[in-house]
């Protein structure tokens, strides 16, 4: 299936060369929009039935921030993804493809063939904020955050109890020091902004590192 990509600026989801990228035409069946401008590309598709489907990347953000939503029935040929990634860590294998209510079935299909001929996972979910992942995890990572504040352990057993225990790779405080406390600051105040909910208010520790950031520390 041939696809064209139009770049909008520095992509979270493919920020490197990427097979997607590399097999890319000047004109194809699917449409990528990558970068912090695809929303407002797609308000410059001109005829948007000329694509079985257009996939918009999306940050923390809904897809009805772009298409536009109407009495739950919105949906067309057009998808939003995003490639999961924990902030400056490479991208995952695993593309979250958003939905709405009315989407094509011949939008969707063409979405997760897209993505799978170029060696990636996909998983289809509904058009919330934060999609899957970050709605599941950044609780967890809040919690050990704030357990580790009221010193049930130190960082150093937390970690070591999570991987052994459960076998994680990667203890939930080494993995975000790792990949930016600043940057889990950024979605988990966007989706407690989004949701109200206080799960996902951000961390104390993860306020401090946003904090030193904008000083330039």
């Amino acid at each position: 299936m041939s696809h064209r990509v139009i770049r909008t600026g520095e992509s979270r989801s493919f920020p490197d060369a990427h097979p997607l990228l590399e097999t890319a035409s000047a004109s194809g069946e699917v449409l990528v929009l990558l970068g912090p401008g695809a929303g407002r590309a797609l308000a410059e598709v001109a005829d948007r039935t000329a694509h079985t489907a257009i996939l918009v990347e999306l940050g923390v953000e809904c897809l009805g921030v772009h298409t536009g939503e109407s009495r739950g029935e919105e949906g067309s040929n057009v998808l939003g993804f995003a490639r999961f990634r924990l902030g400056d860590a490479a991208p995952s294998d695993l593309v979250e493809i958003v939905h709405q209510p009315a989407t094509t079935p011949e939008a969707l299909a063409a979405a997760r063939a897209l993505f799978q001929a170029a060696g990636l996972k996909t998983a289809v979910c509904g058009d919330f904020p934060g999609r899957i992942v970050d709605r599941l995890v950044r609780p967890y990572y809040n919690a050990a955050l704030g357990r580790l504040d009221a010193r049930l352990a130190t960082a150093a057993d937390m970690d070591l109890t999570l991987r052994l225990g459960l076998g994680y790779p990667e203890g939930p405080i080494e993995l975000l020091e790792r990949t930016g406390l600043a940057a889990h600051h950024d979605v988990t105040a966007a989706l407690y902004e989004a949701l109200g909910d206080r799960a996902y208010a951000p961390a104390r520790r993860a306020r401090v590192a946003k904090a030193r950031q904008s000083e330039g520390v």
